[in-house]
């Protein structure tokens, strides 16, 4: 499982390195091969193991191909995934586009969310998190799934 906040840099190259704590799992469990693609709820990029990307692009292609829906999610999540590799130093070169979607540029965010990583331009991130901060301080806790009601801290 991948957890964690990590402050990171991208070079002028486009690439950022991998936290040391992740190289070795990433490793072993997809011999360092990575697939990115966007986010379609915000504007940050998802990053997956390749193992892990294969089962959902299966599901993904499985859906109904007359659907509109279902076709707007292919075209997104799979017209946008890219294989990368992380090289020996832990680096992964962030190509143009997606950079450019996610509007990340010197300082980003990885955050490590189970089975995948997000990955934020800082200032995005810090203004989002504000605002959910802000939405939960004023929610009532019958705004909660019955599921994350039911977890206990």
């Amino acid at each position: 499982m991948f957890r964690g906040i990590n402050g990171i840099n991208i070079d002028v190259k486009g690439r950022m390195v991998m936290p040391t704590r992740y190289r070795e799992r990433l490793q072993m469990d997809s011999q360092s091969q990575v697939v990115l693609t966007i986010d379609t709820e915000e504007r940050c990029l998802l990053l997956y193991p390749r193992p892990e990307w294969e089962e959902i692009e299966k599901k993904l292609a499985a859906l109904p191909s007359f659907n509109p829906a279902a076709r707007r999610i292919q075209r997104l999540l799979m017209g946008h995934a890219t294989d990368v590799e992380m090289d020996s130093h832990g680096r992964i070169l962030l190509p143009p586009l997606l950079r450019e979607y996610a509007g990340l540029n010197k300082e980003a965010v990885l955050i490590g969310q189970g089975k995948k990583f997000e990955l934020w331009d800082q200032a995005h991130w810090d203004q989002r998190r504000g605002h959910w901060l802000q939405e939960e301080s004023n929610s009532s806790d019958s705004a909660l799934p019955e599921e994350v009601k039911s977890i206990s801290l």
